[in-house]
């Protein structure tokens, strides 16, 4: 059984006012500053930065809030080992750079999702195997925070920590290449 990905969504932080690079552009004498050029601007610089991290897949979304967002998603045999929430040691170099990015840009939130396959464990029901996916999402994607904490990311920056498992595919199931 193996996760077919971790997915960080970066967002900007939704309180502007709380954010120290927003306020400067707020309190100047110039001419008003429109905040969604702004985000849109900072958000720009961020997908500039994520571009540059390995073995990732970098895009500029809308949240469901409607919120500029950046996906970074890594393929799981980059990360994980099947079956394991163990980091490989091949998944690092990477996600250091994704923690290189986030303290770069600390007005900037993540949420760390993990999923994988709806393929069944051995030996195991279908319920038995769903909850297993489930919890090993979720172990999956807790290994990711502790490691970007690991390396300087403020706990405050990751706003979600989620295992997926099989109830939210990013790719199909249906062939061994999408699983």
């Amino acid at each position: 059984m193996k996760a077919k990905s971790v997915v960080f969504v970066v967002f900007m932080c939704v309180s502007l006012s709380s954010c120290s690079f927003f306020e400067g552009l707020f309190n100047k004498k110039t001419a008003p500053v429109d905040t969604n050029t702004a985000i849109h601007n900072h958000m720009d610089k961020v997908k500039s930065e994520a571009m540059k991290i390995k073995n990732a897949e970098i895009q500029q979304i809308t949240d469901a809030k409607g919120l500029d967002a950046i996906k970074v998603t890594f393929d799981s045999g980059i990360l994980f080992d099947s079956g394991e929430s163990e980091l490989a040691a091949s998944s690092k170099a990477s996600l250091s750079d994704l923690a290189e990015v986030l303290m770069n840009n600390r007005i900037c939130d993540v949420a760390i999702q993990g999923h994988t396959d709806d393929v069944g464990f051995r030996g195991m029901t279908a319920e038995q195997s769903v909850q297993k996916n489930m919890d090993l999402s979720m172990d999956r994607a807790s290994a990711v925070a502790q490691y970007l904490q690991s390396k300087g990311v403020s706990m405050e920056q990751i706003i979600a920590i989620e295992g997926l498992g099989p109830s939210s595919p990013i790719a199909s199931n249906s062939t061994e290449a999408g699983r």
